[in-house]
């Protein structure tokens, strides 16, 4: 694995964690899978996290507000964001509050390994 880099991963969608899961590791970097932002905030995982990929959308507690909750209480994980519905609002909003990315799906690996390796500040594997 990359310098024991983890990327957790947050969205509602089972085939979409599961994908996404899948194409960190193809990276090189360890990869957590959660299916909500409650799920994620009651993790052990959530202090090791070096980048957070987040769904916009998510029953419960949405993407942004994971966001804010975490930016709120120190916890200061470079954040990229995932939605089906890439609305110009949406994303203005998630990178003013200091998203690395806003990525619509479906998106392509290279764009994902892009996002990530700006989040972690580095090259690839």
């Amino acid at each position: 694995m990359s310098d024991e880099a983890l990327i957790a991963i947050v969205d509602d969608d089972e085939s979409v964690r599961v994908a996404m899961g899948g194409m960190v590791e193809s990276f090189g970097y360890a990869s957590a899978t959660f299916q909500s932002a409650d799920d994620f905030l009651n993790s052990s995982q959530l202090p090791g996290a070096s980048c957070l990929i987040l769904d916009v959308q998510m029953d419960g507690i949405s993407g942004l507000e994971l966001h804010a909750r975490l930016l709120a209480t120190g916890h200061r994980i470079p954040t990229i964001f995932m939605t089906a519905f890439p609305e110009a609002r949406t994303r203005e909003r998630a990178l003013r509050a200091g998203a690395v990315c806003f990525l619509a799906k479906p998106f392509g690996r290279d764009d994902l390994l892009g996002c990530i390796e700006n989040a972690l500040g580095k090259q690839a594997p």
